[in-house]
């Protein structure tokens, strides 16, 4: 059932994208390769434990944490946008 000018199928359509449009920036956001011994933001160790679950890993945890939080990405828009937008 399509709901005002979408098609039908169009809001799986939108939440498909959104789903794809993370996994990519997910994929993106990896390392590979060596793995740094050191912190390349306040040089402490990283720990071996780290470093083997996370091949290519560059930062301790507190500062991965903190760049995470940095880089969070907040949704600004509705990107199904609702029946009443797509009246006025």
């Amino acid at each position: 059932m399509a709901s005002g000018w979408a098609a039908d199928g169009a809001v799986q359509d939108q939440i498909d994208s959104t789903i794809s449009d993370a996994v990519a920036k997910a994929r993106s956001q990896l390392h590979n390769g060596e793995s740094a011994t050191h912190c390349l933001e306040c040089g402490e160790p990283i720990s071996q434990a780290r470093r083997e679950a996370l091949p290519g890993v560059q930062y301790c945890l507190a500062c991965q944490t903190e760049l995470d939080k940095k880089n969070q990405h907040q949704a600004g828009y509705n990107r199904r946008g609702s029946k009443d937008s797509q009246l006025r």
